[in-house]
């Protein structure tokens, strides 16, 4: 047998993602020349490693065999590369951060500076919603996560990042003669939310409960983006993140409308649990964290302050 580990890579990753369209976008490789890899990676084997059924692909119980195999081996290489870069005095290895959704606008800024000093790490960042973000800590999947509300089944610990607040934003195509009372906005207007298991979800329904408001309509999105538009539409009104909608306002696509109670104030955390080893990058990453936040949060986030 003659594969090379860069067939290896991508039948792994097609593993993963179960999709050639996937694999090719994730491995920044055309379509075509993901095909013809997995063609002649499989031609090495008797046993076929995938099959098509219907339009999807599925892989093979041999297929999963191999897959666990290929994850070994390039597991192995990334150690034979971390070795020399730490042979070489340069700080190697991987940094697993899970991040809730709206957390993508804060945890790149907090990073940037961190991975530019030390070239040989890589970073591998997960951005989903707040259950799944804390289901991958809880297995140990990740070296942090990235939160605005902590969890109360797990002994953690934390590094309290910068604030957050959620506002009620509407279209600035929507207009009112004047301020409009809480009724009129929560009971006459659609409202936008978030999908289950959204922290910014959990948030506006329970604002919403406290106030005893009956909605006149009820749309799910499944991520912020998708809600920011929706609202810039003028489907309906949301309450939404300060820190994901800058843009938006400074454009005068969105206005936050003023609401007694509102805003909600909660904190970014980054946290990691109390029995989690940390690694060598982990733990200089938490150094950096200590050294840089409040200059990072000062230079990238003082508009932030104003509203």
């Amino acid at each position: 047998m003659t594969y090379t580990l860069h067939q290896l890579q991508i039948f792994f990753k097609i593993s993963q993602l179960k999709s050639i369209t996937k694999a090719s976008e994730e491995l920044h490789l055309t379509q075509p020349a993901v095909s013809i890899q997995l063609k002649n990676f499989q031609d090495q084997f008797p046993i076929s490693l995938t099959e098509v059924v219907g339009r999807q692909l599925y892989i093979t119980d041999f297929g999963k065999e191999i897959a666990i195999a290929a994850e070994k081996i390039l597991d192995e290489v990334h150690a034979i590369n971390y070795k020399t870069l730490a042979f070489q005095g340069e700080l190697s290895g991987k940094l697993k951060i899970s991040v809730v959704s709206t957390g993508k606008y804060v945890m790149p800024y907090f990073l940037s500076d961190f991975i530019k000093q030390h070239q040989g790490l890589e970073l591998n960042i997960d951005v989903t919603n707040k259950l799944k973000v804390i289901k991958s800590l809880e297995l140990n999947k990740v070296d942090f996560a990235l939160v605005s509300v902590l969890p109360e089944n797990l002994k953690i610990n934390k590094v309290v990042l910068m604030e957050n607040r959620l506002f009620f934003v509407a279209s600035t195509m929507l207009k009112f003669s004047q301020v409009p009372s809480k009724k009129k906005l929560f009971e006459e207007l659609p409202l936008i939310y978030r999908e289950e298991g959204s922290a910014t979800r959990n948030a506006m329904e329970t604002f919403i409960s406290k106030n005893q408001f009956l909605e006149h309509k009820k749309i799910e999105l499944t991520s912020n983006e998708a809600v920011k538009q929706a609202v810039i539409s003028g489907l309906g009104c949301s309450i939404m993140p300060l820190i994901g909608i800058k843009n938006e306002l400074k454009n005068k696509e969105l206005q936050i409308i003023p609401v007694k109670g509102l805003p909600i104030n909660t904190t970014w955390n980054i946290i990691w649990l109390k029995s989690k080893k940390l690694s060598p990058a982990a733990l200089a990453y938490l150094d950096f964290l200590s050294s840089e936040k409040d200059r990072i949060i000062k230079e990238k986030f003082d508009w932030f302050i104003d509203y």
